[in-house]
């Protein structure tokens, strides 16, 4: 399935393969210098590399956060990312008529955990013939997404991966529970997990989600020892100035170690 994915390279590397980027476009400036700052790191080590930002967050927890620069400017933004890297591209959406937009500028399109369950979405994102992922509800079982695959291939479209992102603990709180990426292998999938949402901390007083970035290394390292096949990093060169999720973004000049660190505990198993 991965072979079907526009530009990717390094396949045959057997390394996994890696999401990232920034959670939103912010402006036309730092979303092109993150992508080309993670592609030599990715060409320097041969993983397969797709480039990660929402074109507009759909759901944030108040009404004067942050959303985007206009969707046609940031889905125009990610698209020349795509064509002057030569890497592949990713976006969410959320709703039918996004799926159609989206398709016109990126390569994958991406369901959110919080519509995962939504028909329409995900036979409207089916019908664009494009890659889909599909992240896990935090509300959702690893065995109840077989639903939300078959969804999509009962809509023609095989071209399919899954995204970890935790579980809901309480209110506030996150977990990762790495029984489920071996469930959700068995579905015939390539399973990714999401490290940096699954630092996440919602729900906050202030409105705010709050995070744990410190864990994001001991995350990612269960997630390459249970056997994962693409590992999801929002990533930012000051995360304490980001627009979304910066609470629980790595930082840009980190992820190369991190990335080392993983490669080598990959080999070793």
């Amino acid at each position: 399935m991965l072979n079907a994915i526009p530009n990717i390279k390094f396949l045959d590397s057997g390394s996994f393969f890696l999401i990232a980027g920034p959670c939103v476009i912010e402006d036309n400036i730092t979303p092109m210098a993150i992508a080309k700052k993670i592609k030599d790191i990715t060409d320097k080590y041969e993983i397969p590399y797709i480039f990660k930002a929402s074109y507009r967050k759909a759901n944030r927890s108040r009404l004067d956060s942050f959303s985007g620069i206009g969707d046609i400017k940031a889905l125009e933004i990610i698209r020349d990312i795509g064509r002057i890297n030569n890497i592949p591209t990713l976006t969410d959406i959320h709703s039918v008529d996004e799926a159609k937009l989206a398709a016109k500028y990126v390569d994958i399109l991406q369901i959110p955990a919080f519509l995962c369950r939504q028909t329409e979405l995900l036979v409207a994102a089916a019908k664009t013939n494009k890659l889909i992922n599909i992240k896990k509800g935090q509300f959702v079982s690893a065995e109840a997404m077989q639903f939300a695959t078959d969804k999509v291939v009962k809509s023609g479209n095989t071209k399919i991966f899954l995204t970890e992102r935790g579980n809901m603990f309480g209110y506030k709180d996150l977990v990762v529970d790495f029984r489920n990426i071996q469930i959700m292998k068995k579905f015939g999938f390539p399973v990714v997990l999401d490290i940096t949402h699954s630092m996440q901390q919602p729900n906050q007083p202030d409105g705010i989600s709050g995070g744990s970035p410190e864990m994001i290394e001991t995350i990612a390292k269960a997630g390459i020892a249970a056997g994962v096949d693409g590992i999801f990093i929002e990533t930012h060169p000051n995360p304490e100035i980001a627009k979304s999720d910066g609470a629980n973004m790595l930082k840009l000049d980190y992820l190369e170690d991190l990335l080392v660190k993983l490669l080598r505990l990959r080999s070793a198993l």
